[in-house]
């Protein structure tokens, strides 16, 4: 996706506020916070050895297929948030073991307890129940792919400054979200099996 396109996107509906989590790097998300008129949170999605976690409020990238606990060290070491992106979504997409989530659960920051891509309701359900039953602040995400799916699920929060301000901030946002249709799925499965073959 072209970062002008994000950028015009997201000021045609109104987001004033938007985290970049590219898969395996922040390049993408530093490049945008240089040229963007609004705030950019820098974050990575983070394929560990067991699965994906997320990073929030990152200076650097992690590299992929350490264990989930060296992931945790990485982000904290930076300042950063340490998360889990979409976690019971049961059509997988890299998730991790509901073991070694609850394993973590001491080191889990935010959890993303609405996807728009995640298609069953019971696993978002399930998400917000943990992270409630977990004393867990809870955020959303549209895991965008084309510009198109920016915006189904935002958060109407106050101003923050800085990874603490946002965690206190996100304890009293409010989550305004939408499912994707099924066939960004088709695509993303679509692309991964040309580049195995």
């Amino acid at each position: 996706m072209a970062l002008q396109d994000i950028i015009n996107k997201c000021l045609k509906i109104g987001i004033n506020c938007v985290a970049i989590n590219d898969h395996g790097t922040i390049e993408g998300a530093l490049k945008l916070r240089e040229i963007a008129p609004f705030k950019v949170i820098i974050g990575q999605e983070i394929l560990t050895s067991e699965g994906e976690v997320m990073g929030l409020f990152l200076q650097q990238s992690v590299p992929k297929g350490v264990t989930p606990l060296k992931a945790v060290a990485m982000v904290k070491e930076q300042g950063g948030l340490f998360g889990i992106p979409h976690p019971f979504d049961r059509i997988g997409r890299w998730g991790l073991p509901k073991s070694t989530i609850y394993s973590l659960i001491p080191h889990i920051d935010v959890i993303e307890a609405f996807n728009s891509r995640t298609l069953f309701f019971w696993d978002t359900t399930r998400t917000r129940l943990f992270a409630q039953e977990h004393h867990i602040p809870a955020t959303g995400g549209s895991d965008a792919h084309v510009p198109w799916e920016i915006g189904r699920t935002y958060l109407e929060m106050q101003d923050f400054n800085g990874p603490q301000e946002f965690i206190q901030s996100l304890k009293q946002a409010h989550t305004i979200g939408r499912h994707s249709w099924p066939w960004p799925h088709m695509v993303g499965l679509w692309t991964r099996l040309k580049r195995h073959f």
